[in-house]
């Protein structure tokens, strides 16, 4: 039995180290930087000294109760040592500090009580241990944290987003999102994979357009990565999704450089599934396969990656680098629909790099400079395609080259002013780009789509077409250009910790043209419907192809005009003060208040967007360390979290064209373009999109509210022996505000009229907070602003809503030399009638490209689970080390499927005006054949089933400095849906469409990547 006296100590002890969180906790977010916090015995003379490998010395002193602090430390591995009279009493070697995670490294009293002969004697003493207690009872977030080591041992891609996949409630966005670059975008907790925030080296680096994706780091200089999944600190916001912060590796005094090349063979890549017309016969028959719509089969894809880094000293214990490449090169081809009838053969090619500097001015005193870019350039071929032969038929025209990503440049502070008082400061800049150009666009010619439903009469039963590949063209000059600025206080007073500071985040982004190509700038598309004696779309006035001469047969085309540009311009600034306040032995609180603004303005930088009055966002979060061992932590957060929004939303702020006018015609000429044209319709906008440049005032509901969510969050983590931990987590969200574009303006001037504003200006779309009131400027033909609010009754819109919970389970072995693993359940459920930013069902990524609260009849029935609900999901990962050269690893992702749609025509009786397309969407309701179709109604997709596995081999004669390995992944190569055509209807008749049902994004199939890796 234990003595009263060695309890008391280590409950003492314990309890003063938890009281050092004070500025430990201050580091925690999307920092860079971690702490060291502990207890000694007091006696005379003594102080605290950590280093690490890279020159960093701090030496800190001993309060009265025998706590200590360094805090604000890069992450890395330290010794800690702790000094009596400039000896060594007692050492900690190899405690290795993860972003953002507290470190307890405390000393017994043994060593201490010899006095200065016991000093001499354990002076050299160097105790090697991992200083991280069995669990981290300093957080009171949720955070899944991959180090180097690990990424090297784990069959992963190589990208950003596949390791956050590995945290629980994390998952492949809906509907086949990819970041500007190329990787798949994922969801967290529910929300759509537009609304996370990614993190370099302390930068924000989300990309400002579409919130698509971020700047990441080559995969072999990543030191560590943080996936966050709720409960951050009030220092950071910007998200209401996840986060995902990226840390690069530093130069130490130790010079280490070496290499990486990576293969994936397309012979070793399985072929992909053929896609066919489930829902009725093809529009398009292929002789001997006559349902064919894909045949991805025929797709090819080879890779290699070639990876460099170097780092060291430049003056010893002072100046430091570290400097990466890393080039991936992809080529293939891609089969496209039968519809399309090409072949694209692709080059890509993604060039990344990474330099840092450190510099220990003093031991007071660091700066670093951080340098990175990450961009993908593509350019190719399209060829005819024979689908009956499987096989080019022909040169078509070249492909567009793009160019996508960017660079930045980061420099921060840091000073320890005292071992109470931190600052830290870091400016940065990034310049992105997201252009396309083709290399022979020939601005002489007409695109021409739609080509397959030209009239057979007219064509031979051949589409006559010309070499025009280009649609649309842009500026070759647009570009954005982010500056992120951070500064802060921490001050340590007794049981608190207070910070204060600010997070500022603007974006210019110039010459963004983008106009239909051609002579005219207008293109030409081709359409056929089956009843012709039915209007295409009464609603913008667009009859039916009858009652024009040779519109008997169904055929029509449409000239399509599209021109908007100009620069705009976003703000988001924050201020915050946070507190983590120790209560008692072992209770700490975090405590914060962060205020988030954000302006968007147009080209002439007058702001169409503003949310400037103050928006509140409290942050609090508990940990409990219930026996006082840190073996039991219950721990809990509730927040808010705003999300500005980004650029690409902003668009129609400079105004914008986009026109439709139908013909029917009596011929085709030679390239591609209908004559003997009668006109069917004049120019005609679902959006009222004609060019206008609208006032500020009228692009946003005055009463406009930033999108935010309410988070809850309640877990606990457990010890079982010394090898193993488990826990489990509650969270709720709760989104309270959407932002979104809504068009049914003729209601707005219904309701100015009523109240005596007659022939209100309301030509174009405003945003709005949908399912609540609205408050819009409206104009009159004077000129003189009206204010009119709309109720949500007037607006004829149910409540928005958005909510997500979830119940995650984890069962881990930390490493013991031999192995790692994790094993984690999540049951969860996100359901509402927003999805967000994003909406899934027509694979749209987010701001104007939702269709969603556009007009009210298009919100009847959608009510149900969102396109990001995932019920089930299973991960499990780790590695074995067979003996000290051979090691296997695996990773298992077992996710149930997504909701279905089915998406179609109103039923008569539910608008007898226009029985089937009230606002001129199509096939786009939440009724399916006449029925109400909420999401899910059509039942879920397949499970997505997916296993990977490794093994690597580090020979002895090389020093295990060389690695020779071998990644399949997705060994059973799994290919579920992840997302079907959800379009009931055909067209305007009602007629069923043929591809509804028709899987549009798959799992990627199986492959094989050699490997061989040099470390010196």
């Amino acid at each position: 039995m234990k003595s009263g006296r060695s309890v008391l100590l280590r409950q003492t002890s314990l309890a003063s180290a938890l009281g050092l969180l004070l500025a430990s906790m201050a580091a925690h977010g999307q920092s860079t930087t971690s702490s060291i916090f502990g207890h000694v015995p007091v006696q005379a003379g003594e102080s605290v000294t950590v280093s690490n490998g890279s020159g960093l010395s701090r030496t800190v002193g001993i309060d009265s109760q025998g706590r200590y602090n360094a805090n604000q430390l890069p992450i890395g591995t330290y010794t800690v040592s702790l000094m009596r009279d400039g000896q060594v009493i007692q050492q900690r070697a190899d405690v290795l500090l993860k972003v953002g995670v507290g470190s307890e490294v405390s000393f017994s009293g043994e060593a201490a009580a010899g006095g200065a002969t016991n000093a001499k004697q354990l002076s050299g003493v160097s105790v090697s241990a991992n200083a991280v207690p069995p669990i981290d009872v300093s957080s009171v977030d949720s955070r899944t944290v991959i180090t180097a080591d690990q990424l090297a041992k784990l069959p992963l891609a190589h990208t950003a987003e596949a390791v956050a996949l590995l945290a629980p409630a994390t998952n492949l966005g809906a509907g086949g999102a990819a970041s500007t670059t190329g990787e798949p975008l994922i969801s967290f907790g529910g929300s759509s994979s537009t609304e996370n925030a990614y993190y370099l080296n302390g930068f924000n680096t989300t990309d400002p357009n579409n919130a698509e994706g971020g700047i990441t780091l080559p995969y072999g200089s990543i030191d560590q990565e943080e996936v966050y999944t709720g409960g951050y600190s009030a220092q950071y916001g910007r998200s209401d999704g996840g986060v995902i912060n990226m840390i690069g590796k530093s130069g130490t005094n130790d010079w280490h450089f070496g290499g990486q090349f990576l293969y994936e063979p397309s012979s070793m890549v399985a072929s992909s599934n053929d896609t066919y017309y489930v829902s009725g016969p093809a529009p398009f028959p292929v002789p001997g396969n006559p349902s064919l719509y894909d045949p991805r089969n025929q797709n090819s894809t080879w890779s290699s990656v070639y990876d460099l880094y170097l780092g060291g000293p430049i003056i010893k214990d002072k100046l430091f680098f570290f400097a990466s490449a890393e080039m991936t090169h992809t080529q293939g081809n891609s089969v496209n629909s039968v519809e399309s009838g090409t072949d694209s053969h692709y080059k890509d090619t993604l060039p990344k790099w990474y330099a840092k500097v450190n510099w220990n001015i003093t031991d007071s005193n660091l700066l670093e400079l951080t340098g990175a870019s990450e961009k993908s350039l593509t350019s190719g071929t399209v060829y005819n395609y024979d689908y009956s032969n499987l096989s080019d038929n022909g040169f078509k025209a070249y492909a567009n080259d793009t160019k996508h990503g960017g660079d930045l440049w980061l420099a921060k502070f840091t000073s320890y002013i005292t071992d109470k008082l931190t600052f830290t400061a870091s400016y940065g800049s990034m310049k992105t780009r997201s252009y396309s150009e083709n290399p022979e666009y020939d601005p002489s010619l007409t695109y021409v789509g739609g080509q397959v439903w030209q009239n057979p009469a007219l064509n031979g039963g051949t589409p006559i077409t010309n070499s025009q590949t280009v649609s649309e063209i842009n500026n070759p000059g647009q570009n954005f250009v982010t500056t992120n600025l951070r500064m802060a206080l921490t001050y340590a007073l007794g049981d608190h910790t207070i910070t204060a500071g600010i997070d500022n985040l603007r974006t210019a982004a110039t010459d963004q043209d983008e106009l239909t190509s051609g002579p005219g700038g207008y293109q030409w598309i081709y359409g056929y419907t089956k009843t012709p004696t039915v209007a295409i779309n009464p609603g913008i006035g667009v009859g039916a192809p009858a009652d024009y001469p040779n519109g008997a047969s169904g055929y029509y085309a449409y000239k399509y005009i599209f021109n908007q540009g100009g620069n705009l311009f976003s703000a988001e600034h924050a201020e915050y003060i946070e507190d983590q306040w120790q209560v008692n032995d072992r209770l700490l609180l975090s405590i914060g208040l962060r205020d988030d603004g954000f302006t968007n303005s147009n080209a002439s930088a007058t702001p169409y967007m503003r949310q400037t009055k103050p928006q509140w966002a409290p942050r609090l979060g508990f940990s409990w360390d219930v026996f006082g061992d840190s073996s039991f932590k219950v721990f809990g957060n509730a927040g808010r979290y705003y999300l500005g929004s980004p650029i690409a939303p902003g668009d129609p702020a400079n105004g914008y064209l986009a026109t439709q006018q139908f013909y029917t015609y009596s011929g085709i000429a030679a390239d591609g373009t209908p004559t003997g044209l009668t006109q069917m319709s004049a120019p005609v906008s679902a959006n009222g999109a004609y060019g206008q440049t609208p006032d500020p005032r009228t692009m946003t509901a005055t009463s406009l509210k930033a999108e935010d969510q309410d988070e809850f969050m309640l877990g606990f983590q457990k010890t079982a022996g010394p090898n193993w931990v488990y826990g489990a987590k509650l969270t709720r969200r709760i989104l309270r505000h959407v932002i979104d574009d809504w068009c049914d303006t003729g209601a707005l001037a219904a309701k100015a009229a009523s109240e005596g504003i007659t022939d209100a200006n309301t030509d174009t779309c405003y945003y709005i907070n949908p399912g609540e009131a609205n408050t819009f400027a409206v104009q009159d033909p004077s000129g003189a602003f009206h204010s009119v609010t709309m109720s949500n009754a007037d607006m004829v819109f149910p409540r928005a809503v958005r909510r997500y919970y979830g119940l995650e389970t984890f069962l881990e072995h930390p490493f013991d030399g031999k192995w790692y693993g994790k094993i984690s359940y999540t049951f969860s459920r996100s359901y509402g009638n927003s999805e967000g930013e994003g909406q899934s069902d027509i694979r749209a990524i987010g701001g104007t490209q939702n269709e969603d609260w556009d007009f009210p009849s298009l919100m009847v029935y959608a009510d149900g689970p969102q396109g990001n609900d995932h019920t089930n999901v299973i991960k499990a990962y780790g590695y074995y080390a067979i003996t000290p050269e051979w090691l296997v690893s695996a990773n298992l992702n077992l996710t149930s499927g997504g909701p279905k749609y089915c998406l179609g025509f109103f039923p008569t009786a539910t608008y007898p005006a226009d029985p089937t397309d009230p606002v001129s969407y199509g096939s786009n309701y939440h009724f399916c054949n006449g029925q109400p179709s909420p999401p899910g109604a059509s039942g879920r997709l397949p499970w997505m089933k997916q296993l990977d596995v490794g093994v690597h081999y580090r020979p002895a004669f090389a020093d295990h400095k060389m690695s020779l390995g071998v990644d399949v992944i997705n060994v059973f190569n799994g290919q579920a849906p992840l997302n079907l055509d959800a379009n009931y209807n055909g067209d305007s008749a009602g007629t069923l469409n043929s591809l509804y049902g028709t899987p549009m994004v798959l799992q990627q199939p199986r492959y094989v990547r050699f490997g061989v890796t040099y470390d010196y």
